[in-house]
């Protein structure tokens, strides 16, 4: 059994992106897996980290608290989020912003260029819908939101990627499309961790 955090990051409620990541948790937890879902449209908290500094940073809200203590627990943690402008939506970026800080999930240490990153051990995947079809983010943009989810916010704090889903087109695709791209979030949630 893995203990299994799934962040629904799409900032609107009753959403695709929202399926996705309710497939993906029915079906880990059918697995035998622990699962906690938390949505990014549920909480309540400041996304602007609005100071120059850490040492100035606001204390966490208590919904991400819970969120915090949510990461903690979890073993394996799974994000789901849509794709808007090449990157991550600004709530989402937000959220980041102000839960991610030294001393909690990295350490900067004196001498060193890198800091220490404090949420080893954890393991990460990453489900993004998007209009833009994965050929065309992949080799015509770069897969910049990849690289950053994956290199700059995930395993910088020690977080293993284990793998990132493009669940694409979106807009205009067939009810067969996203009932394929529903069953292979379901995949996906069954191989947990």
């Amino acid at each position: 059994m893995t203990r299994v955090l799934v962040l629904e990051g799409h900032p609107a409620k009753d959403t695709f992106c929202g399926a996705l990541a309710a497939e993906y948790a029915n079906h880990a937890q059918k697995g035998g897996n622990e699962v906690r879902v938390r949505h990014l449209a549920d909480l309540n908290f400041d996304a602007d980290f609005g100071v120059s500094s850490f040492k100035d940073a606001k204390p966490l809200e208590p919904d991400l608290e819970a969120l915090w203590q949510d990461i903690l627990w979890c073993e394996h943690f799974v994000l789901t989020h849509p794709l808007w402008w090449g990157g991550l939506p600004g709530r989402l970026k937000g959220l980041f912003d102000r839960i991610l800080l030294p001393g909690m999930s990295f350490q900067y240490v004196k001498g060193k260029p890198l800091p220490e990153k404090l949420l080893k051990g954890r393991t990460a995947q990453v489900l993004v819908t998007s209009d833009t079809p994965g050929w065309y983010f992949t080799w015509i943009y770069g897969a910049g939101a990849k690289k950053q989810t994956e290199k700059q916010i995930l395993d910088f704090c020690g977080l293993k990627p284990k793998g990132y889903h493009m669940f694409s087109p979106i807009r205009g695709s067939s009810d067969e499309a996203k009932r394929k791209m529903l069953a292979r979030a379901a995949a996906l949630g069954r191989k947990a961790a």
